[in-house]
Order: C-alpha cells, then structure tokens, then sequence
C-alpha cells in the first residue's frame, strides 16, 4: 500500500458482552479522509466494533473491551479520557433514522451545538444550514425548517440524522449500516453523499451490501465471528482476496 495517513489505529482491540466475547484481538486502521467498510455475516462483530471507536461499546451494561484504539495518536481507551469529548471528535450514525421526535428540523440539527454551549442564534442559523447543505438536504428542506423532522421520508430523515452529527464538527463519522432501512434512490443519494463527506471526514461505515462496500469504500474488513479474517484495499478484497474465507463471503456462498 502506498504511505498512508492513520486517522485511526487500532491495536488488540477485543470486546465483552459478559462472559462472551464479541471481537478477538482487532488490529486494523483507518486512513484519513478515505471511507472504511466492515463487512461479515450477522453477528460476526461488525456493529460492537464501530461502537468501540467512540466509546458507545462501553454504555451498555456489562460490556467492556480492551485493547487501544488510537485517534491521532492518542489511546481513548485511556482511563483519563473523557469518553464525551471522543464522541464529539468520534460522530455515529445508526441504522434505523432516528430524528429527536419532539424537534424541528432546525432544533434536530442544532440540538448537539447548544448541548455545547453555543446558543447564539446567528451561529445556529450559520451551522445548521452549513450542516443541511453538508448532509446535501439543504434544498429539500430549507423552506420547512420549523416542521418536526419526524414527517420527513426515510432518506430524508437518515441525511438530516448525518446533518446533526456534522453539525458538532467531528472529525470521524460512524455509519451504522444507514442504508438498511432505505430504498435504492435514497441509498444512492447516502453514497453519493458519503463520497463528498470523505473530502472533509474519515468516515466508517458497516454494511451487509456487498456492492455498496464495493462502491464507495477505500478499505474493507471482513469479519467473522469476531475475527478480523482480511483487511486491505476494497478493490483486492473483491477481485483477490488473500483468505479462502472472504473469497466464499463476497462471492455469496455464505453469510
């Protein structure tokens, strides 16, 4: 591989649920500014390691994980890290849309910017609109602002749930399979998305679609049952995949 730039490096990175063990010893990294896809059957690991990198793993009750997982160099697995601030740097996206029900449209996005402290009404205007414009659904919904952002259709709803994790500025972007829930036209406006956002963000995204991990992934990982089996350039984990196991994963003969 050519020399690269480690957004993220994650070293002997295991996890817990309990007694069981959700992921073996990870090491991978994430290059900056470049789309990372993990991909493997259900329940191989893929969404216990994303939640990992910002530190969300840990919220659920008897988890736990070990290992490092280095952000610019610096472990936030560290004890001494504020797990608040890594999410902040760290921003996730989940597979179901999940606009704050409650909310406008301009709230939902401006809810993480005055959760900070920052509620000055000429910077909201300027970041949220920033953030919409960002999420590329500026034009569809700049005239309607007010309105709850639950009424808006799914896609809708899942760039404008993109447009309030870009809103608090991250620095890496976690999608949890966001294009689950979707259908085709709104999937390819995600990935057309996702190739503009790499621009500015080091962006992760778990997806069970093969050919979407394909399209719009850098890097893959394969995983498997808690393993990492591969991880290399996408285009050599689809057209020569090094281990007889991805081989038979991307090609469909299991998962």
């Amino acid at each position: 591989m050519d020399e690269i730039s480690k957004k993220i490096e994650v070293i002997g990175l295991s996890a817990w649920f309990g007694d069981k063990q959700a992921l073996k010893s990870i090491n991978m990294y994430m290059q900056e500014k470049c789309i990372t896809a993990i991909i493997g059957p259900s329940g191989c690991g893929k969404s216990t390691f994303v939640r990992c990198l910002n530190r969300m793993h840990e919220t659920i009750p008897g988890a736990a994980a070990g290992g490092r997982i280095m952000l610019d160099g610096e472990n936030i697995n560290d004890p001494k890290i504020d797990p608040v601030l890594v999410r902040r740097k760290v921003g996730m996206v989940f597979q179901k849309p999940a606009p704050f029900p409650t909310m406008s449209i301009y709230d939902n996005v401006a809810s993480g910017i005055k959760l900070n402290g920052r509620t000055n009404k000429s910077e909201l205007d300027r970041v949220v609109e920033q953030s919409l414009k960002q999420a590329a659904i500026w034009e569809e919904v700049k005239d309607s602002l007010s309105k709850p952002g639950i009424g808006l259709s799914g896609g809708q709803q899942q760039r404008l749930c993109i447009a309030r994790a870009l809103a608090v500025k991250p620095e890496v972007l976690l999608l949890d399979e966001p294009c689950s829930a979707l259908d085709p036209i709104s999937t390819g406006k995600i990935e057309e998305l996702l190739h503009e956002l790499k621009k500015e963000f080091t962006i992760v995204i778990v997806t069970h679609n093969m050919q979407q991990a394909a399209r719009v992934a850098d890097f893959t990982g394969f995983f498997l049952l808690g393993d990492l089996i591969e991880f290399d350039v996408t285009k050599n984990i689809f057209t020569a995949p090094a281990d007889k196991r991805t081989e038979e994963y991307v090609t469909g003969r299991f998962g």
